[in-house]
Order: structure tokens, then C-alpha cells, then sequence
């Protein structure tokens, strides 16, 4: 085998046998570098890999020392000269030239010098051929760093961040700018959408669907029916209307009825709510507008619409993207104004007297309604069930309409029993019968469904007569003489509706009725009925429990309905109705004069004395007055002596009574 042979190397790459061969060095060079490492290697193995490595170690190590240099020269304001790396092998100077650029020479002053040692081991032409010249540029100039050139710079660089600073601010601008304009567009598209052929509010959806059949023998074509075409379809333009009537006499139905005949189209429906806010977002709901709650402009940092915002200034923001929304569908449709429909506007509070958020609304509608109607913009349709509603709006209107809806007449009410009976159970309903339920429960839509829904139709019409005078009852039952102080405003109530009711009943009975002929309830003037009643502030509350109903277009009182009515006639024939109704106008006026009178007693006084002086307190005089002493009563006898009060009957049987005596 043959035996490797050790190799010193030395720094400067030169190789012997066992001996490190010595040189002469610049002294430069000398305090430059030092002694490295002994590196045995096998000679076998190829050894340019290996002195690479070692050049690269060593090349990185002086490029760091030399940097430190000449970071020390620059701070002493200093030209020295700057040694840099060649190779791995040798260091190279910089000479200046007169143009300006340094080359890089031996430090010992031959340029490109070989040696015959690393000639034989292979190496000089390696290294020679990574020798190179590195240009530098010459080194600034000490007099840039006067005061004028730091003012210089300092006025370039204020430039130049103004300049970036006006661009980025002009850039968000901008995009801000770019982006409300954006939005603003798509909220218009949006809520011109909700106009568009289609349901116009998913509350109303089935009911509209299930009245689009406009050839449907089941629905009773009636005279409003006309006008309401003519409104939706945007052939009666220029007015808002009011679309007044009791419960249950078919507004509603109608409305929707008219509306699915034109599938929606520049239609939209709306359920008004007590709550201005659920107000507010069923509006937004119907128009498809989101009161910019989906604004994010924040970003940009612009002012959001809605901050510090309020509903009714949501509410009138609403309607003024429906005026832009109106003018552009009408342009584009022939002049046809747009239909806003609100169902259910009596549920607004009414209070006018507190300066409230519901007095505002109504008069923020009536507002819009005139301008936008008298722009041929808009249509708006309310509908009410009470009277009070009306009268707020009486007040400013020029452009209003008032559309009245009472129950149907005989021939339409025989004529929808006859249908519906036919639909629920394939059935043609007797001529007699269908009339008797016409003479109890007259011809309110709302009640002849009720009915016609069940086998015994007479049956479920007392049980509906029954409830309408047991809700009468309860709301304004009397309470007789034991009627307590502390609910004397109660009685008040109690007693002016039925001294209002007992009026109606005298008028009815005077009346001559047939039974081919109409129901025809009797009616007062809305001031006549206040007399009766010795109070104005009553009516409203009775119309809005469904008792008595005020008719919008000529302002009369009547009852609610003819199950009503047959209640109170009821009512007035029970037996004890009249003292029953004296004795609480009589408790009821003792209560008030109880309210203005002062009593004087006299204790410790035994009730078989007779006579009792009471002396004047601070009179000179003497003088007395005489009191006379009676027998205490302790209401054994009252109580023995008080009738019983038969004005409703406590049992179901008691009830049936009447019911034979209703078809007389």
C-alpha cells in the first residue's frame, strides 16, 4: 500500500514537502495577515474544492475587516487609499487615475505577479483568472456637506414627501369619491328593483298570489273594486286616498286583489307599526333600501349618512331616494306614477297632544304623500279602521281622497255564502238559511267567512253574537251603586256607552225592517253622540275597541257591526238594565260630589242622645249649633233589600234563551 505523503500548506497557498518554504513579504503584508491552521489533506483527493473553501473563509474574514476600515476613514473625513480583495491569494491597492477611477494593483507594486511554486501544484492559472480591476467612483466631494447643500436637501426631500402625501390623499379622495358614487347609483338600482314585476313585500306574498287569478268566480266584484284598478294600474294619478272602514269589510283584500292583477308592477306594500323603528324597517324592507347601513365609507374616512341619525330621518331619507327612484320609472314607463300602499295606519300612535314620535310620522306621510302625488310621482294609499286617523290628516290635505267600505248588501252577501259553501263543501247552501244568516250577522265579510266555514251556520251565528256582546260587557260593564270610589273614571266610561247604546236601540226599534231589505244600522252625527254621552274623548276609544265605528266620509257614529248591534238590543231587553244604569250615573255623580264637599264628624257620640252642642271655635258670642243624631245603619237591610242583576245570564243555557227570540 501506498503510504500518503503530508502536505503543509501555507496562507498564501505555496506547498512543500516537510517544510513551510519561507519568503520574503512586504511588511504591509505582513501586519495584514496571520499564521493560519495546518490542514493535512490527502493528496489523493482533488485539492481545488478544498483551497476554494479555504479562500472564501478567508476572503469573507478581510472583506469584514476592510469594511471596518474604511467606515473609520469616512468618519475621519479621510481619502485614504482602500484596500479590497483581489482573490484569495493576494491583496490589491487602488491607484487614482486622473480620470477619476481607482485600479487595483499589487501592494507590492508588481502588477499580475506569478510564482513558480503555485505554477507547479496547478493553481496560478486559477487564481489568475479570477484577478480583476474593480471600479469605484471617487468619493463625494467634502464641500457638499455645506450648510446650502444640507438646505438643499432638506427642500428636496420636504418635496418630495409633500408630493407623495398630496398624491395619496388625492388617490383616497378619489377612491372615496368613486365609491359614494357607486353606492348612490346602487341604492337607486336597488330600490327601482323593488317596483319591478313580482310580489312587492313577502308578508303579502301568498295573499297575492292566491287573488291573481282575476277570473276566479269566488271573489264579489264590488264598486270600490273599479277605483282601486285604476289607482294601482296608474290611471288615477295626482291624489292619495284614504281607504277607511270597519274591520273586517274587505280594504285589505281588495287592495291586494288589484295589485295582483298588474303582478306587482311600480307597486309596493307596507304593514304600518306602532314602533316608529319597525315602521322604519319595514319600509326599507318593501322599498329594498338599507338605510346606508351597509355604507362603508368609514374607509376612506368620510362621514357615515346614518351617524347620529334618528328614524323619522331615516324614514324621510327613504323617501327621497324614492323620488329619484319614481322620476326615472316614469320617464321610462309613460308617465305612470309609482303605487305605495300602507296597510294598517291607524296603529300609529296617536299623540298628537305629547308632541310624540307619532303625530311626526303621520305628518312627515301627509307631507311626502302631497308633494309626491302632486308631482305625479307617487300614489300613496292609506288604509285605517279608525276614525281618528282621518281627522289628522283633514286638517292640511288638498289633494286627499276618502274611499268608504261598508259591509255587502244582501244579494252580494247571498251570493258569496253560495260560493263558499260550494268551495269547502261541494254543497249548494238553502236560500233560507243563507238568509237568516244575513238577518244575524249581516253582510261583513270577515263574519260570513267566519260562518260559512262550519257545518250549522245558525249555530256558529248566536256563538258569534254571544262573543260580540260578551266583549261589550267586559269592556264596559256596569257596576251598580257598591261601584267603589277608586275606578269612578271606569264608571264614567261604563255609563257613556251605554247611555250611547241605549240611544241606538230606541232609534232601532223605531225603524221598520223587512227582510228583502238591507241592514241599515241607525246612525248619529259624531257631535250628537257627544251629547248623549256628556263626553267628547270617549268616541275614540270605543271605535278602537270595535264598539262603535265612525264613518269617515260623513262622519256619523253607528255600531261596529250588526252582531254588535244585536247585542245591544239584548242588553237593553235583559231585566234590571235601567236601574242598574241609573243607580251608576247615581253613584257615579255622588262619587264627583264627594270630590267638592267637605263632611264634618262628631265622635264619641252615643246614638241615644239626642241633641249636641257644638260651640263656634273663636267666636265671641257663644254661640252653637244643634246636631242631630240618627240611627247608624250597618247594611244588614241594604243588603237584604238589593236586587239581583240579571243583565247577562251566568250560564250557557241562560244564553240559548235569546237565541230563538234574535230570528223573530
Amino acid at each position: 500500500m501506498r503510504h500518503s505523503r503530508q502536505i503543509h500548506i501555507n496562507y498564501l497557498g505555496f506547498a512543500s514537502g516537510n517544510q513551510v518554504a519561507s519568503r520574503s513579504l512586504h511588511p504591509n503584508l505582513l501586519r495584514q495577515f496571520h499564521t493560519t491552521r495546518t490542514v493535512r489533506i490527502n493528496p489523493l483527493l482533488p485539492i481545488d474544492g478544498i483551497l476554494e473553501e479555504l479562500q472564501v473563509e478567508d476572503s469573507s474574514k478581510k472583506i469584514e475587516k476592510l469594511e471596518k476600515k474604511i467606515r473609520s476613514v469616512n468618519s475621519n473625513k479621510e481619502k485614504p487609499k482602500i484596500l479590497i480583495p483581489a482573490n484569495a491569494d493576494d491583496f490589491k491597492t487602488i491607484d487614482s487615475r486622473k480620470d477619476g477611477v481607482h485600479k487595483v494593483n499589487d501592494s507590492s507594486g508588481n502588477n499580475n505577479s506569478k510564482s513558480p511554486q503555485s505554477n507547479d501544484n496547478g493553481n496560478i492559472s486559477n487564481n489568475e483568472s479570477k484577478h480583476k480591476e474593480h471600479v469605484y467612483s471617487e468619493e463625494p466631494d467634502p464641500t457638499k456637506n455645506s450648510i446650502f447643500t444640507k438646505i438643499k436637501n432638506l427642500i428636496i426631500k420636504c418635496i418630495e414627501t409633500s408630493t407623495i402625501t398630496f398624491i395619496t390623499l388625492l388617490v383616497l379622495g378619489l377612491a372615496g369619491l368613486s365609491y359614494h358614487r357607486l353606492y348612490s347609483y346602487h341604492v337607486i338600482d336597488k330600490m327601482s328593483q323593488s317596483f319591478d314585476v313580482k310580489p312587492a313585500n313577502s308578508t303579502a306574498r301568498d295573499e297575492i298570489l292566491s287573488l291573481q287569478d282575476q277570473q276566479t268566480p269566488s271573489w264579489i266584484i264590488r264598486p270600490q273594486q273599479r277605483i282601486l284598478d285604476d289607482i294601482v294600474s296608474g290611471r288615477l294619478k295626482g291624489r292619495y286616498f284614504l281607504l277607511s272602514g270597519e274591520k273586517g269589510s274587505g280594504k285589505n283584500s281588495m287592495v291586494l286583489h288589484s295589485i295582483g292583477k298588474v303582478q306587482g308592477l311600480n307597486c309596493a306594500y307596507i304593514d304600518s307599526h306602532s314602533d316608529i323603528e319597525i315602521f322604519r324597517i319595514r319600509l326599507g324592507k318593501a322599498l329594498n333600501y338599507e338605510f346606508n347601513e351597509d355604507y362603508f365609507g368609514a374607509l376612506f374616512s368620510m362621514r357615515g349618512p346614518r351617524e347620529g341619525s334618528s328614524a323619522l330621518l331615516d324614514i324621510e331619507r327613504a323617501f327621497d331616494k324614492l323620488e329619484e327612484v319614481a322620476l326615472r320609472r316614469t320617464q321610462r314607463n309613460g308617465g305612470n306614477p309609482l303605487v305605495l300602499v300602507m296597510n294598517n295606519v291607524h296603529l300609529i300612535k296617536d299623540d298628537e297632544g305629547n308632541n310624540g314620535e307619532g303625530s311626526k310620522l303621520v305628518e312627515l306621510l301627509q307631507q311626502k304623500a302631497e308633494a309626491l302625488s302632486g308631482a305625479g310621482l307617487v300614489t300613496m294609499v292609506f288604509i285605517a279602521d279608525d276614525y281618528w286617523f282621518y281627522e289628522r290628516l283633514k286638517k292640511l290635505s288638498t289633494r286627499l281622497e276618502v274611499l268608504n267600505f261598508r259591509d255587502f248588501t244582501r244579494e252580494e252577501s247571498l251570493k258569496a255564502l253560495e260560493i263558499s259553501r260550494l268551495r269547502y263543501f261541494n254543497e249548494k247552501i238553502d236560500a233560507n238559511v243563507a238568509n237568516q244568516v244575513y238577518d244575524l250577522v249581516g253582510g261583513r265579510p270577515q263574519h260570513l267567512s267566519e260562518v260559512v266555514k262550519h257545518s250549522d251556520l245558525i249555530t256558529e251565528c248566536h256563538k258569534l253574537i254571544d262573543r260580540e256582546k260578551t266583549w261589550f260587557l267586559n269592556q264596559c260593564g256596569l257596576l251598580g251603586a257598591s261601584m267603589d270610589d277608586d275606578v269612578n273614571e271606569s264608571g264614567k266610561f261604563s255609563t257613556s256607552a251605554m247611555l250611547l247604546m241605549k240611544e241606538f236601540v230606541e232609534m232601532y226599534n223605531e225603524q221598520t225592517e223587512y227582510q228583502s231589505a238591507d241592514h241599515k244600522l241607525p246612525e248619529l252625527p259624531l257631535w250628537r253622540a257627544r251629547q248623549i254621552m256628556t263626553r267628547n274623548d270617549f268616541i275614540q276609544t270605543y271605535d278602537n275597541l270595535n264598539i262603535f265605528t265612525i264613518d269617515s266620509s260623513n262622519s256619523y257614529v253607528r255600531a261596529d257591526s250588526v252582531p254588535m248591534m244585536r247585542g245591544f238590543l239584548e242588553i237593553a231587553s235583559m231585566p234590571g238594565f235601567e236601574q242598574l244604569l241609573e243607580e251608576t250615573l247615581e253613584r257615579v255623580g255622588d262619587i264627583e260630589s264627594l270630590g267638592r264637599t267637605r263632611e264634618l264628624v262628631a265622635k264619641d257620640l252615643v246614638s241615644g242622645a239626642r241633641w249636641y252642642d257644638v260651640r263656634r271655635t273663636g267666636s265671641s258670642d257663644g254661640s252653637s249649633f244643634r246636631v242631630a243624631l240618627n240611627k247608624i245603619n250597618d247594611g244588614s237591610e241594604e243588603d237584604q233589600d238589593q236586587d239581583h242583576i240579571d243583565i247577562q245570564p251566568l250560564t250557557k243555557s241562560g244564553g240559548r234563551l235569546y237565541w230563538d227570540k234574535r230570528l223573530r
